[in-house]
């Protein structure tokens, strides 16, 4: 069993940035692969980022590339999303997951364990 809780939202304006934080206990942070996901409001869950247990293979939406970075410290059990340049269109709520093993995954469904959740807000 894992337990996560992010932290770091807020709100902002366009052009800002933030970084999340997600910390997990439980069992071993190092055999997941952990990734980001968000949900505006009307909308289905979507894929913005993940990361392999050593941080070796990273994987981003389109939508994101070249302005967020996900990044993990296994020391602390905890993956970040720094997040910049914000556009309100990235307005929506921002979830970690864990999905355990070394195969890093893009499918909401596919992960074991989420996080409550932390929301982000672009003001235009």
């Amino acid at each position: 069993q894992v337990q996560l809780v992010e932290s770091g939202g807020g709100l902002v304006q366009t052009g800002d940035s933030l970084r999340l934080s997600c910390a997990a206990s439980g069992r071993a942070f190092s055999s997941y692969a952990m990734g980001w996901f968000r949900q505006a409001p009307g909308k289905e869950r979507e894929f913005v980022t993940a990361i392999s247990w050593s941080g070796g293979t990273t994987y981003y939406a389109d939508s994101v590339k070249g302005r967020f970075t996900i990044s993990r410290d296994n020391a602390k059990s905890t993956v970040y999303l720094q997040m910049n340049n914000l556009k309100p269109e990235d307005t929506a709520v921002y979830y970690c997951a864990a999905k355990f093993g070394v195969v890093v995954l893009t499918t909401p469904e596919k992960y074991d364990y989420w996080g409550q959740g932390t929301q982000v807000t672009v003001s235009s």
